[in-house]
């Protein structure tokens, strides 16, 4: 089986397509996150993944990005739409708002984040990590929708599983950063070096450890940031269903397919 197009997010997201094939894959990396499930939204051909598995077990620092990424490659996409839940760092972020990421800034440790071990150095550029053409598309799309939502995020990754003190809130913040989350590295530069297109879609759930001078702001707890994605992933999926039949069958308006022509040392 094949697909055009992948999703990667919450478990939630089966429902986007009405029937739809599941298959256990198989990579040299080892096996993804679980099982992925294929079918149409529109006429299109997707591959949708949960990232943490289907029940939630897998920690952030224990998915395996190389598998999903590698998986994904081998079903023959080519574009990626990433959903993920993220936390503000800025009073204009909030809680129910759409972010479109533009950059981001790694604080992860331990995570194995290359394909490139071999021979043959290779240096990728991800001085623009997000594909420009599925941003456009994101942005019509949430136009469209007439969502709350910002453009041009930059997000910061930390390693988790634990949330933020003040103190790692405040400096983030203080560095400019908007939104802060888990799972978009090493997720992101491994489709890079693929040569996938990768839009990355978050939602606010909440404030991190709050906001400094805003005593009325509470630190993040799991509870609320699933409340806060239940009564909002509606939004998510109208996002992805507006997406999907505007993507362009060919990949001309982006550097994404060309990303290896000169990173290989000596070629």
């Amino acid at each position: 089986m094949n697909a055009e197009i992948g999703i990667i997010g919450g478990s939630g997201l089966y429902s986007l397509m009405d029937k739809f094939e599941e298959v256990e894959m198989d990579t040299e990396y080892g096996k993804p996150s679980d099982r992925i499930a294929i079918g149409m939204i529109g006429n299109r051909s997707v591959a949708f993944l949960p990232r943490h598995g289907r029940k939630h077990s897998l920690p952030p620092h224990k998915i395996p990005y190389k598998a999903n990424i590698a998986a994904f490659k081998q079903l023959g996409v080519s574009r990626i739409i990433s959903t993920s839940a993220i936390g503000s760092l800025k009073q204009e972020y909030k809680p129910g708002d759409i972010a479109l990421f533009d950059q981001f800034v790694n604080m992860t440790h331990g995570r194995d984040d290359t394909f490139f071990h071999g021979s043959s150095v290779t240096h990728v550029s991800t001085a623009e990590p997000y594909c420009p053409e599925l941003r456009s598309i994101g942005m019509k799309a949430a136009d469209t929708l007439k969502l709350d939502y910002h453009k041009d995020a930059t997000i910061v990754v930390i390693n988790g599983p634990r949330f933020n003190t003040k103190a790692e809130s405040k400096m983030y913040a203080n560095h400019g950063f908007d939104v802060i989350n888990m799972t978009q590295y090493p997720e992101v530069p491994l489709a890079i070096e693929r040569e996938m297109c990768y839009l990355g879609i978050g939602m606010v759930t909440d404030y991190d450890a709050g906001l400094e001078g805003n005593d009325n702001i509470k630190p993040v707890t799991l509870e609320e940031v699933n409340r806060i994605f239940a009564a909002n992933i509606s939004k998510v999926k109208s996002m992805i269903n507006e997406i999907v039949p505007r993507v362009p069958e060919a990949r001309i308006k982006c550097h994404c397919p060309d990303v290896l022509k000169n990173a290989v040392v000596g070629h």
